[in-house]
């Protein structure tokens, strides 16, 4: 599985910016993709997941309510809709997918494959 991530880029605080990650390979039902991000000399942090067949979504506290994920199923392709960003949100942020083995989402440990990475930089 490769993933390809898109859509990052320079944003006002207060503004909004739409992050899609591109899968090719196969993605099982029973897949989590999910989004993390790292900004400068903080460790990589978890965002926001999605399970591939039942869409339950999960999010970490700082992105509740301005954050959205979503999956398109025929696009293979998971979209992160962030809204209201703030200085906090600048990071580089990373799509990743694991093989459907595992229950977790929030740990790096749990993912398989990884996207390169798109630059968020909230300007205030």
């Amino acid at each position: 599985v490769q993933l390809q991530a898109s859509g990052g880029g320079l944003v006002q605080a207060g503004g909004s910016l739409r992050l899609s990650c591109a899968a090719s390979g196969r993605i099982f039902s029973s897949a989590v993709m999910g989004w993390f991000r790292q900004a400068p000399g903080n460790e990589r942090e978890f965002v926001a997941a999605i399970r591939w067949g039942a869409r339950t979504t999960y999010y970490a506290d700082p992105v509740k309510g301005r954050f959205t994920i979503s999956r398109d199923n025929v696009r293979q392709t998971v979209n992160l809709q962030m809204s209201n960003l703030n200085a906090e949100d600048t990071a580089v942020y990373y799509c990743a997918v694991n093989k459907g083995r595992t229950s977790g989402y929030a740990q790096g440990s749990d993912y398989a494959y990884w996207g390169q990475g798109t630059l968020v930089t909230v300007s205030s």
